[in-house]
């Protein structure tokens, strides 16, 4: 994939761990209920395998409050940081994704910062995905054409569709609960799936 110059990451289950925070969020929405984490679980699990985004549908469902997401509770997949290093040689590294107000402080802290050249964050430019406009301005902040960029995400809908509709290059990553997903259309069709950061190395 020589003929490719910017890769842009995904955050959520992409980069970071999401396990811990989804696992309070249950925590906390079924607390004082008599529904117990298991049933609750299962549930979610089933809906994310039809596609759907299975927490916040399951909590609907149930009729929970949907409680804050605690940021400070997700941690760097193992492999993220050789992996940014390593391809940081090769290409330049941007973010895309729907976060929370300080994403760059987070990724200080998380001690990847040094190897992202640009990041794009729905808290901070308006947009969120998957519409094309937040990919749209990653690449004209980049000054790469979308035929030179590559789009890694755990997410079918949010990351792999957008980009793919904009000609970028696909990776999906199943990574996190998203790895349950079913492939619903050949919009959503990755160029290339991996099961883990370190096996993009493989391919790029």
């Amino acid at each position: 994939m020589t003929n490719y110059k910017w890769l842009f990451f995904d955050i959520g289950s992409t980069l970071i761990n999401e396990e811990k925070a989804y696992q309070d969020r249950i925590e906390q929405a079924i607390a004082e209920t008599n529904i117990t984490y298991d049933t609750f679980y299962q549930r979610m699990l089933v809906l994310f395998q039809e596609g759907l985004k299975g927490d916040l549908i399951a909590l609907q469902e149930y009729s929970l409050e949907r409680p804050k997401w605690k940021s400070e509770l997700e941690i760097l997949y193992p492999d993220a940081k050789i992996v940014l290093e390593t391809l940081h040689n090769r290409y330049k590294i941007g973010v895309i994704a729907n976060q929370l107000p300080n994403l760059e402080k987070r990724l200080e802290n998380f001690g990847i910062r040094q190897w992202i050249d640009l990041i794009i964050s729905s808290a901070d430019c308006g947009f969120s995905k998957p519409s094309s406009k937040i990919f749209q301005l990653a690449l004209q902040q980049a000054s790469c054409s979308a035929s030179s960029a590559t789009m890694i995400g755990d997410r079918l809908d949010n990351d792999i569709a957008p980009a793919k509709a904009l000609g970028m290059k696909t990776i999906w990553i199943k990574q996190g609960f998203s790895a349950y997903s079913p492939i619903q259309s050949p919009s959503e069709e990755p160029d290339f799936t991996v099961n883990s950061l370190s096996d993009l190395l493989k391919i790029l």
